[in-house]
């Protein structure tokens, strides 16, 4: 994975990259998905490798952090990997959607994993209880939450297996716990090989790197100019990575949108992800000539596959197009990726990077997820924020259980 700064980085701000890596360095003691690309999977292995062959489609019920990352990693690899199951994901409350994914289900022949780190998610255990209420079998269910918690206990009494999160790794962060790491293994990811793509860019993070560098001044960047470019804009060129920029948009929102610390200030960075050529055909309009509040981060894939080609033929009155001719459309792509970033470098005043992943595999997928969390977590500490909290989102739940609670009366 390289990363290209096409903005000007900021000076005589070495004290606070010190101070800010020091940081960094010190919350791996406490936040525990900094540890992850380093822990011992093979209980997931083992579980995967003895896994009932029968069983064709494994079907997730959780929502945000419980399934935005594997749905994001799985959809990425899932064009080019002999994949051995299907993934499903239950994340609506929808009834439209629920009865949509219930027809695509063969429910014999499907294995449900219930994820939820609290144990309590209303969304979750809704969808859970309408399953649960068609096929009773405890063998059918694979739990995965805290330990303690009050879904742990339900597995545990009905004799299903469970998985727990470490305490010390939120949702939003958990995408390379067994919440991602148990379906992505059942459905024939090689979550060694993710893990590997994450150890590799928290090795060239911390053992001061190039990524060090890079990491440092785009976090500095965004945090010294949030008040003008406030929103922050992934133009992902690959139609494999739209979950992962749904993924991006609940990493970056749910973290970084906060009071400061002994503060009433509110603050945050607005997540925007877009994929390409597709969308460059309508947002990209507002990043050219609209306001100058987007910064613009573009990824594409170096290597594609498979390598198909534009046939050489010329087709009456669209003569002028056979400048097409012969060309693979990998090539094409990254073609229209390219004429698009120096587009908006000949504008000069939006901040503009590019992210090059080399190729579609899951050591670039790990990476890519690892540099995010990392990214997060910088902005987060130069926000002085509490990047791993979600006050917010809490409010609502607590209302909903209100409003739900005085329906019972």
């Amino acid at each position: 994975m390289k990363n290209r700064l096409y903005f000007n980085r900021l000076e005589n701000l070495e004290t606070v990259k010190e101070e800010l890596f020091n940081s960094i360095q010190e919350e791996q003691k406490s936040i525990g998905y900094y540890n992850l690309p380093k822990q011992d999977i093979s209980s997931i292995l083992e579980y995967a490798n003895s896994f009932n062959k029968k069983i064709k489609n494994i079907v997730v019920v959780g929502i945000g952090g419980s399934s935005l990352g594997a749905k994001a990693i799985y959809n990425f690899l899932k064009p080019i990997q002999n994949i051995k199951r299907r993934l499903f994901f239950f994340e609506s409350t929808d009834p439209l959607n629920i009865s949509e994914l219930i027809k695509e289900i063969n429910m014999g022949k499907s294995h449900f994993i219930i994820i939820s780190k609290s144990g309590g998610t209303v969304e979750t255990i809704s969808i859970f209880k309408y399953i649960y209420a068609k096929d009773r079998n405890s063998d059918r269910y694979t739990f995965i939450t805290d330990s303690g918690s009050n879904l742990d206990r339900f597995a545990k009494s009905i004799g299903s297996k469970v998985f727990h999160i470490p305490s010390t790794v939120g949702g939003r962060f958990s995408v390379l716990t067994a919440v991602g790491l148990v379906p992505l293994s059942l459905s024939g990811i090689d979550i060694k090989a993710l893990l590997k793509g994450a150890r590799r860019i928290k090795k060239a993070f911390f053992e001061k790197g190039e990524m060090t560098s890079i990491l440092l001044d785009k976090a500095i960047f965004y945090t010294k100019n949030h008040a003008q470019y406030g929103i922050n804009t992934i133009f992902a060129y690959s139609e494999g990575l739209k979950y992962f920029t749904e993924w991006y948009v609940q990493l970056w929102g749910e973290s970084l949108g906060k009071i400061q610390k002994n503060s009433i200030l509110n603050i945050g960075l607005t997540p925007i992800g877009l994929i390409g050529p597709k969308d460059q055909h309508s947002f990209l309009q507002l990043i050219m000539e609209g306001k100058r509040d987007k910064s613009v981060t573009f990824i594409k894939i170096e290597e594609h596959k498979p390598p198909f080609k534009i046939p050489d033929i010329t087709l009456p009155h669209l003569e002028a197009l056979d400048i097409l001719n012969g060309i693979e459309f990998g090539d094409l792509i990254n073609m229209q990726c390219d004429s698009i970033i120096e587009a908006i470098l000949n504008q000069k005043d939006i901040p503009t990077d590019e992210i090059i992943l080399p190729r579609v595999d899951e050591k670039s997928i790990g990476e890519l997820i690892y540099y995010y969390e990392l990214l997060t977590s910088l902005v987060g500490h130069l926000l002085n924020i509490n990047t791993y909290n979600q006050n917010g989102v809490e409010a609502g739940k607590i209302i909903l259980k209100e409003k739900l609670k005085r329906l019972k009366r």
